[in-house]
């Protein structure tokens, strides 16, 4: 059974795996969009690459965190309604209630596959900025039962720290999606909410048996680096080899 992601935009992709087709973090308003958030404001600089409707039938949301615009917009918070399951962690899951399931980090719960052996989900610790001004709830995932792929992991919004290690310590992952791009926000400061370039070297010399997926490093004005400091970081590293960049709306095979 094949195994594949395909990139629509920011911290949204649809994975493919073990018989489950999977939404990440919904985005699918336009450019241009503002959010108010506070003292901030949220500005979207790139549309999805695919919309809602060409995406075909969905099992499952997997959804790091429902209270930031970057990774749950409109469109986004729309369609969670139209999907059988929302997993999430479980303070987002009382906002959303219907379908959202709570999960809290380490929790699993598995995703039955007509024919097949389906998907065990395991909710992954995140932090989402510095230890001070953690802005979670959030939490990541990995998703087992699809041996062509193997395991693969899903940071959402988290910088580098002990939960991110220990999850490299517990899975033999094989694909791990990283959130990168180094979010700021005014009501935080200097600090970054999500992996910088070199957090994510980190993070690849952790899993060290992984391709490197770079999501949610575009498409957002409070991103403050980029894919070419992505490359950069990996490259002195001697990593470069190991990064797999998802083009826009076309699926990759993860395997």
């Amino acid at each position: 059974m094949a195994s594949s992601l395909t990139y629509i935009g920011g911290p949204t992709a649809l994975l493919e795996l073990g018989g489950q087709r999977l939404l990440t973090d919904p985005t699918f308003d336009p450019p241009g969009a503002e959010y108010r958030a506070g003292t901030y404001v949220l500005r979207k600089t790139q549309g999805p690459a695919l919309g809602p409707e060409a995406l075909g039938r969905l099992d499952a949301v997997l959804l790091s965190h429902d209270h930031h615009f970057d990774n749950l917009d409109a469109s986004g918070r729309q369609l969670l309604a139209q999907v059988p399951r929302v997993l999430t962690p479980g303070a987002a899951a009382q906002r959303l209630g219907g379908n959202a399931v709570g999960l809290e980090p380490w929790q699993t719960i598995d995703l039955p596959s007509p024919g097949g052996a389906g998907l065990r989900v395991t909710a992954t610790p995140a932090r989402h900025g510095p230890a001070h001004l953690d802005r979670g709830p959030v939490i990541g995932f990995v998703l087992e039962g699809s041996a062509e792929a193997g395991a693969v992991y899903l940071s959402g919004d988290t910088v580098w720290y002990a939960g991110m290690a220990e999850v490299a310590r517990r899975f033999e992952v094989r694909t791990a999606v990283l959130f990168m791009g180094a979010a700021k926000v005014a009501a935080v400061g200097p600090w970054p909410l999500t992996l910088t370039a070199e957090d994510a070297v980190q993070a690849a010399l952790a899993f060290s048996g992984a391709t490197i997926v770079p999501l949610h490093f575009e498409g957002w004005e409070h991103f403050s680096e980029s894919r070419t400091d992505v490359e950069a970081a990996f490259r002195r590293a001697g990593q470069q080899a190991r990064l797999r960049w998802p083009e826009r709306g076309r699926a990759i095979s993860l395997k």
